[in-house]
């Protein structure tokens, strides 16, 4: 029996009929397979990866602890929906310890999600029609994006631009656009470019969301991961914020739990309530022993500290030597990325037209591992997070990336 009429059955926000017919490779996708080719190329070669997403150390041991003793218990073995209560009030109390957020109710504006991602897929199912726009920065996290034109909404971009401190310039957008966005995207520290907010940054958001009636979704991922004399900054810490918004925060990149899923969400208390109706009808919540983990870590906020001092450091290392082969590079103020324009050739060399053909060149003749962004100029994305046990491991890491990197004269 044929089966060909399942391919005209996909959604057309897939591809409708052309659903895989079509090999679109995503950009992670392409740089793993270049690694495969690469390290095939050169078996005897250490691959440098620092293009990682994601922290290279283990959940602090006394989180694990826990997670073990509360896995056991016949209790926790029942369906979580919308959270426990522990949780909510660790997160109540992390946000007022941490961020200085004293007037957050732990009952209706705070609720646990399955990590930031699900909370972000969430958002347009319970705003998004035909036709409604979402404003979301460029480069970013495409998820709220994605989900927004799978409910038949549509994407305005706002351009991160290294002259405006990667802040988007609100005041770009004209009044047929400002009257159909609903939805403003934020994420601060940034992905990519490790861009911080400013407090008056925050409060102009307030303002622009109140004057143009949106609400302002800001993804706090890595809010916590912050060097030097920058303080961590909550969006929810500015007069007004929680009027118009909610704020995402995700144990994974402060905590070293990526894998865990377990963040939780704060803010206006309307927006919490119709998230958790849309999260009923989407999970039954994260494993209670997981949550209780989870209310442990965000009451001791000293193990991100002592993970911010290690990225402090490998972003100092890191600086000076891409400073050292030519790089207009600066350490910045927060997450684990360093975003840095690319060179325009190599002496002798290739040229570059985009940040993709140079991270492509780094991999296959250096075997270092980037991530391109080409979206509003070219760049490339290096992480710290690549694979080191203490400081003498870190030191051979960036010896053998400056020693690499030191064979081609990069030009500028």
């Amino acid at each position: 029996m044929s089966a060909d009429y399942i391919q005209q059955l996909f959604a057309d926000r897939l591809g409708g009929p052309q659903f895989g017919l079509k090999e679109e490779i995503y950009k992670f996708e392409k740089i793993k397979r270049i690694k495969k080719e690469a390290l095939q190329a050169n078996p005897h070669m250490e691959l440098i990866d620092l293009g990682v997403g994601e922290p290279d150390a283990m959940a602090d041991e006394a989180v694990v602890e826990i997670l073990a003793e509360e896995a056991k218990k016949p209790e926790n073995r029942m369906y979580a929906d919308n959270g426990i209560v522990e949780l909510k009030h660790a997160a109540a109390k992390y946000m007022k310890h941490v961020f200085g957020v004293y007037d957050l109710d732990p009952e209706t504006e705070i609720n646990h999600s399955i990590g930031s991602k699900s909370a972000l897929a969430m958002l347009p199912a319970a705003f998004i029609n035909s036709g409604d726009i979402t404003l979301m920065p460029s480069p970013s996290y495409p998820i709220l994006g994605t989900h927004t034109e799978y409910y038949g909404g549509e994407i305005v971009h706002l351009p991160l631009l290294e002259s405006n401190s990667f802040l988007p310039k609100l005041d770009s957008l004209n009044e047929g656009i400002l009257k159909k966005a609903k939805l403003l995207y934020l994420n601060y520290p940034n992905n990519p470019t490790g861009a911080v907010a400013t407090v008056e940054f925050f409060e102009e958001v307030v303002q622009f969301a109140k004057k143009n009636q949106l609400i302002v979704v800001h993804d706090a991922s890595y809010a916590a991961l912050v060097f030097d004399d920058e303080k961590p900054l909550s969006f929810l810490s500015v007069p007004g914020a929680k009027e118009v918004g909610i704020e995402l925060h995700s144990l994974s990149k402060s905590f070293n739990m990526t894998g865990w899923r377990i963040g939780f969400m704060a803010g206006n208390s309307k927006l919490v309530k119709v998230i958790k109706t849309v999260k009923d009808t989407i999970d039954s919540g994260q494993f209670i022993a997981i949550q209780k983990a989870a209310a442990f870590a965000l009451s001791h906020p000293e193990i991100t500290e002592q993970t911010v001092a290690k990225y402090s450091r490998r972003h100092n290392l890191l600086e000076k030597v891409l400073r050292e082969c030519g790089f207009n590079v600066k350490k910045p103020k927060g997450s684990f990325f360093l975003y840095t324009k690319i060179p325009k050739a190599v002496a002798s060399g290739p040229h570059f037209q985009s940040a993709e053909e140079f991270s492509q060149y780094l991999l296959r003749e250096h075997l270092i591992s980037s991530v391109p962004w080409d979206d509003a100029g070219h760049y490339v994305r290096f992480s710290v997070t690549f694979q080191a046990k203490g400081v003498k491991e870190e030191q051979r890491v960036i010896t053998e990336i400056k020693a690499r990197l030191s064979t081609s004269k990069f030009i500028f």
